[in-house]
């Protein structure tokens, strides 16, 4: 076999399944939505008998097309033809697509006699798909195929219902606010709505952020939170907030960072390729958090480690501190939903919650925008504007970053007390302008050249927005710059 093409496999076998369905159901509707439970979640609407019954029979005839090897055949990838033609499509989100954007790259492909638009490459025909599941999942279904990692097996099946919930949360709001797809987006940007969706979403922000504060202070067992999530997430922003929010509540937070906690550098676990691996759980010295912690609950005066990442050595801090009689304790870090890391500390003082940008929009009702793609697109602009990276040695580290959350972090995020969705409808019409300025720069000789071309289209699905629109204590700024919270 070839190099598995992870993209062009799910997309040829979305195409099979919109097949399928149209074959058995053609008043049907299928919308793909998000990744959930290592596959693909999406609905099928109008469908008129069970929907469990439905998926099975549609599974078979998945089956069927793929032995019958059928051809796929690219009929159209003129923008400007497709353009022309959009009176006559009769699905209205590649309609507004197509009228609200600017020179996209769609492609319209056929199957025997259906037809469907993608944004991606697909395979030439069904045979060269050889491994799929299809099954029902509550009001929907979740799509399996195998992973870049493991082209021979399925991932194994999971239930992440706590990120369920929030998915069906923003999918909720999203159709009220009418921003399911970017042509809607596109659409408000262009009509001069935008600005309110943009107060909207920042209130939804918010308003989910004082029923956090107002959980963790109903229970007056809770003494220590816990943030964690993904590179990329706003954690630190979303710890600023959150200690606002506290203190507003007149109660005094203290915050703790892991890496602090580090072990001194010639202790700490290597890589395979002979770098330290700081994101592992065994580069802390977990017994000293756990000591320091426990001292504090008790009321007592404490010097905190401070580490020295120029010496790679734990240093102790100058001056001692103790928790106030009304505070609490926040703790940032990728191991906080890790119930190893507060192996000594009662789980019923403990509050963790999780963070993650999980975009709901989609480019349309068939092509979902890919989470990991909006946060390479914030950490290249950050990395730009706060630590001077270029977008190329972003995309250099981005494959070990990955690698780390598979490791360290999605495995627990159903751990967590209450996931927190940070992600902003309008934020990619934001990030656009920073990050186009960045990409461009890398060369066709660089090995992360067709990554950065691959992103610049992705990028041209977006009409532009002023940042001045966005307030200063936005999740955006620390991406961006302008923010309330930081010096850049």
């Amino acid at each position: 076999m070839s190099k598995f093409d992870e993209r062009k496999y799910y997309e040829t076998l979305k195409f099979i399944l919109f097949k399928a369905t149209g074959d058995l159901f053609p008043d049907a509707h299928v919308r793909i939505e998000n990744s959930l439970n290592n596959g693909i979640f999406g609905k099928i609407l109008n469908i008129k008998i069970p929907l469990e019954i439905a998926i099975e029979k549609i599974k078979i005839r998945m089956i069927e097309i793929i032995k019958e090897n059928k051809k796929i055949i690219l009929v159209c990838d003129n923008i400007e033809i497709l353009k022309e033609n959009s009176q006559g499509i009769k699905r209205k989100d590649i309609k507004r697509l197509l009228d609200n954007t600017g020179l996209i790259s769609m492609k319209e492909y056929e199957m025997d006699g259906y037809k469907d638009y993608f944004h991606d490459e697909l395979y030439n025909n069904t045979k060269k798909i050889y491994l799929f599941d299809i099954y029902n999942y509550e009001d929907g279904f979740i799509l399996k195929m195998p992973k870049e990692n493991n082209p021979y097996e399925l991932p194994p099946i999971i239930d992440n219902k706590k990120l369920s919930e929030i998915f069906k949360e923003n999918s909720l709001w999203n159709s009220i606010l009418d921003v399911a797809c970017v042509g809607c987006l596109n659409e408000k940007n262009i009509n001069g709505t935008i600005e309110e969706l943009i107060r909207i979403n920042e209130v939804l922000h918010n308003s989910k952020l004082t029923r956090i504060v107002k959980e963790i202070l109903n229970n007056k067992n809770i003494k220590i939170v816990t943030i964690a999530g993904p590179t990329s997430s706003g954690k630190t922003t979303f710890s600023k907030k959150l200690r606002l929010h506290l203190l507003s509540e007149r109660v005094i937070p203290l915050i703790i960072s892991l890496d602090n906690y580090y072990k001194n550098r010639l202790e700490i676990p290597t890589l395979e390729n002979g770098k330290k691996d700081f994101e592992s759980l065994e580069s802390l010295e977990l017994d000293l958090l756990n000591s320091n912690l426990n001292d504090l609950l008790k009321g007592k005066e404490i010097y905190l480690p401070v580490y020295n990442f120029i010496t790679g050595e734990r240093e102790i801090s100058k001056e001692k501190i103790q928790l106030n009689k009304n505070g609490i304790i926040v703790i940032e870090g990728i191991h906080g939903l890790n119930e190893k890391l507060l192996k000594y500390i009662q789980k019923t003082n403990i509050y963790k919650i999780y963070i993650s940008c999980l975009t709901q929009l989609n480019i349309d009702y068939h092509n979902r925008i890919y989470t990991s793609d909006v946060r390479k697109i914030r950490r290249i602009v950050r990395d730009v504007l706060s630590r001077n990276t270029s977008a190329e040695k972003t995309l250099e580290t981005w494959e070990e970053v990955r690698k780390g959350e598979e490791k360290n972090i999605f495995p627990f995020q159903e751990n967590a007390d209450i996931i927190y969705d940070s992600s902003l409808v309008y934020e990619l019409a934001v990030l656009k302008v920073f990050a186009q300025k960045e990409l461009i720069k890398i060369k066709p000789s660089s090995s992360y050249y067709k990554e950065s071309k691959r992103l610049l289209k992705f990028l041209d699905y977006f009409l532009p927005i002023e940042t001045s629109k966005i307030p200063d204590d936005s999740i955006l700024k620390e991406f961006i710059g302008g923010s309330f919270f930081y010096k850049y």
